[in-house]
């Protein structure tokens, strides 16, 4: 795949070779707080700023990168998120090995795009990591991501038994669950998934890309999943969500496979907001967010609001 520039740690032989970046000689877990319920909260948000958007929408260009660079200026720039020697976690969802024309995984240069701005506002590292369902390895490298975000400058961990960690969530469903390591630990979080439809789910986006911070057997959660991807989004507190439409998996989610099953819609929607923008991100596959339990229940939760017209938001 011609990965170069920053180093890709694989799986066991990386933790084999001194624990790798998130090993646990140098993890260094930021503080978790407790709601009034008792759930664990991971919280990345920076403080709201009312004089800016708290959602930009790009569309029309053909260019996931500059769709990206476009909606994110339009945002204030990472500048406003990141800052200087920070380290900045970027979660796509990486779960299927497949290539990026069918709409599976997030789509590599709408990954490396922000990469690249994470550095520029002086991220001091960016770590690109997700829990993938199939072959870690290869997701990561059929998607594209793996070699687009090394390129950019990224640190690409793959999910290896040791990057885990059990936290108490003390959630609806979930009680205690592993954790990826990357996410207790950066600084900063961003959402990076792609607008999907999804068979069991309906739809998965940006809250549904939370189930990437999960380790262990997840379909053990299938039997409440909308209440298992609130508990993970009651949990984990994104400082910004980017959804990725510019191609959408219209049928046969998530893994696909079909490329007449996805379409062009040459859109990134970039918010504050993850519960808006799923919600915006909706409408380009068909549906509204009353068809989408985990929407509605995140919602219910205050963890956002599916009125996304209420945000303050610019179109680019």
């Amino acid at each position: 795949m011609g990965i170069t520039r920053r180093h890709v740690l694989m799986g066991l032989g990386a933790a084999a070779i001194g624990g790798g970046v998130f090993g646990w000689s140098r993890f260094r877990p930021m503080p978790l707080r407790r709601d009034a319920g008792g759930a664990a909260v991971r919280d990345t948000r920076v403080p709201a700023d009312p004089a800016r958007p708290e959602m930009a929408v790009a569309a029309g260009e053909a260019d996931p990168a500059a769709l990206t660079e476009k909606a994110i200026a339009a945002m204030g720039g990472l500048a406003r998120f990141v800052r200087r020697g920070e380290v900045v976690l970027i979660k796509p969802n990486i779960g299927w090995a497949r290539v990026p024309l069918t709409a599976a995984n997030t789509n590599p240069e709408v990954v490396a795009a922000l990469v690249r701005g994470a550095l520029a506002a002086g991220a001091k590292r960016v770590i690109v990591a997700d829990g993938s369902c199939d072959d870690a390895d290869r997701a990561y490298q059929m998607s594209g991501i793996a070699a687009k975000a090394s390129d950019a400058g990224a640190e690409v961990i793959l999910p290896a038994p040791d990057r885990w960690k059990d936290v108490l969530l003390h959630g609806r469903r979930i009680e205690t669950w592993p954790i990826l390591a990357a996410a207790l630990s950066a600084d900063r979080v961003i959402n990076v998934p792609v607008a999907k439809h999804h068979g069991l789910a309906r739809y998965t986006g940006a809250l549904k890309n939370w189930f990437g911070i999960l380790g262990a057997d997840r379909h053990q959660l299938h039997g409440n999943l909308s209440a298992s991807i609130v508990d993970a989004n009651r949990f984990l507190r994104p400082t910004l969500t980017v959804i990725d439409a510019t191609r959408v998996l219209l049928r046969n989610g998530p893994k696909g496979g079909n490329v007449a099953d996805a379409a062009v819609k040459n859109t990134v929607i970039a918010s504050l907001d993850p519960v808006a923008a799923d919600a915006r991100a909706l409408e380009l596959l068909g549906m509204a967010p009353a068809d989408v339990a985990h929407v509605v229940g995140a919602e219910t939760e205050g963890l956002g609001t599916t009125d996304w017209k209420k945000l303050r938001r610019v179109d680019v």
